[in-house]
């Protein structure tokens, strides 16, 4: 029997107003439902904002030395869960196992630096030129917020946003995506067996078509934090003008790693396969376009093709697997448009980009991955985000072309260059028109203690992660005090 699952509204599991539900299904195998969800509508929405709004008061109210304290044993049930959630994750995503768990320990890191920010982030005092007057500045929440999580990474990315938020003493509600709603029921399920004050987080499943709206217009809403395509983050930010609600958005990328002729070409290969491949090239940050000069790009190309071959695709609770299906038939469908579109427009493909059927695999999502050789700065494959196992080859001349071929795209999230000469390391990151760059790392590199977010059409507002983070969740509050009398 199909198991039916609830929102977690107020402190409590429950189904929606509608009673209507839709179902989940397994990306390794779409015979398979893992569960029914509740298919939200506006006036779920509108309890689950006034519910939190009611949650606001005593929230912010408490020190938010309490807070940590609610937080930190949310924390301890994540670290013992790894496995548990894991699977979940792998269930319905398609990750690995191993890339699961990776997702899961990146959050834990993530959270217990946001937790440590929090208690960090006093305010701080600054000289006045009046004598007898001291004068400070304070961070204080904003009220009710709103995260829309993606399903690529269900549980890392709502941690990242919802952590800060709730230690600054705001109170949010949270919509997962419908393709991983189980991965956003099981963070929920931390904080309320932490005992989390009812109202203070709650949890509504359902199309971002119906729902969507509210969450980010509601007068109630002070802060919108979404990660997601960059046309749908457009879309809120427009909605969320008309009440000034403040929006955070992490949206597209087409990232490029450069390969310079004196690079390490086989360190410069394993970060492009790294990047470009793991999660099945679903991380916003992956490697899609590499850009090698001339004098290297076939031997380059050796190395790579030598460690693609060595994929492994299948199931991700297979532990042969090293790729696992992408997520879902929408992703399917539009990967395998994306690669016959890059043939039409005279790319070569090199190895891999069809999908793969036998056996077992029929029934899931599941594509070889892909090289693309020959693509020019014009063509699709060049220029749009694909979100699927792709990586496409381009030719530069020389190492300013590199970067010319590097920025001439809509998105600026990510990039990185592999190269050991110092001075042309330095240049690229100066001119390199992204949010997060690297030198010798792949794309995909993070850590918590420094912001993440891009430019362009990548990002807006301030970004997720590091000092920004809570700074996102709040507002300035400047205080003036004069204490003796005097001029």
């Amino acid at each position: 029997m199909i198991e039916i699952y609830d929102n977690f509204v107020d402190g409590k599991w429950g189904p929606s107003g509608s009673g209507e539900t839709y179902p989940q299904k397994d990306p390794a195998d779409l015979t398979q439902v893992t569960g029914l969800w509740p298919k939200s509508t506006v006036e779920d929405v509108r309890k689950a904002i006034d519910v939190a709004e009611r949650a606001f008061e005593a929230w912010r109210s408490l020190t938010i030395y309490k807070r940590a304290e609610y937080l930190k044993k949310s924390l301890m049930l994540m670290q013992q869960r790894v496995d548990q959630i894991a699977c979940v994750i792998t269930t319905e995503n398609g990750k690995t196992l191993s890339e699961s768990k990776s997702e899961i320990i990146s959050a834990i890191k993530e959270m217990d630096f946001q937790i440590n920010e929090g208690l960090r982030s006093a305010g701080q005092v600054m000289p006045s030129e009046r004598d007898g007057v001291i004068e400070y500045h304070i961070r204080r929440p904003l009220g009710v917020v709103a995260v829309i999580a993606p399903w690529n990474f269900p549980f890392n990315v709502p941690c990242r946003k919802i952590t800060p938020a709730l230690i600054a003493g705001n109170t949010c509600v949270f919509k997962p995506s419908n393709l991983t709603p189980g991965v956003g029921a099981e963070f929920v399920k931390l904080y309320e067996e932490a005992e989390l004050p009812a109202g203070v987080l709650n949890f509504v499943t359902g199309p971002g078509s119906v729902i969507g709206n509210e969450l980010v217009s509601h007068p109630a809403i002070k802060a919108v934090s979404f990660t997601g395509s960059t046309e749908v983050g457009m879309a809120i930010h427009k909605k969320a003008a008309d009440n000034l609600i403040r929006t955070q958005l992490e949206m597209g990328g087409k990232n490029p790693l450069v390969v310079l002729a004196d690079a390490n070409l086989e360190e410069a290969a394993d970060a492009a396969v790294l990047a470009a491949y793991a999660c099945a090239g679903q991380w916003c940050t992956s490697t899609s376009r590499v850009i090698v000069e001339k004098s290297v790009v076939d031997d380059f190309c050796d190395l790579l093709l030598r460690r693609v071959k060595k994929i492994v695709v299948g199931k991700g609770a297979d532990a042969k697997t090293t790729m696992g299906p992408v997520c879902g038939e929408n992703q399917l469908k539009n990967i395998l448009a994306g690669i016959e579109r890059g043939k039409a427009e005279g790319a070569q493909l090199l190895f891999g980009g069809t999908r793969l059927i036998e056996g077992d695999l029929i029934k899931g999502c599941f594509i070889s991955p892909a090289i693309f050789f020959g693509v020019s700065k014009e063509m699709f494959l060049a220029q749009e985000e694909i979100f699927g196992p792709v990586l496409s080859i381009m030719t530069a001349d020389d190492f300013e072309q590199t970067i010319e071929m590097a920025n001439a795209v809509r998105f600026g999230l990510s990039s990185s260059i592999y190269t050991n000469n110092l001075q042309k390391a330095m240049t690229f990151v100066e001119r390199t028109d992204v949010g997060l760059t690297h030198v010798n790392i792949h794309t995909a590199f993070k850590e918590p203690q420094l912001s993440f977010g891009g430019i362009k059409r990548s990002g807006h507002g301030l970004p997720e992660a590091g000092r920004t983070g809570i700074e996102f969740f709040t507002e300035h509050k400047v205080v003036y005090i004069k204490y003796r009398p005097g001029k």
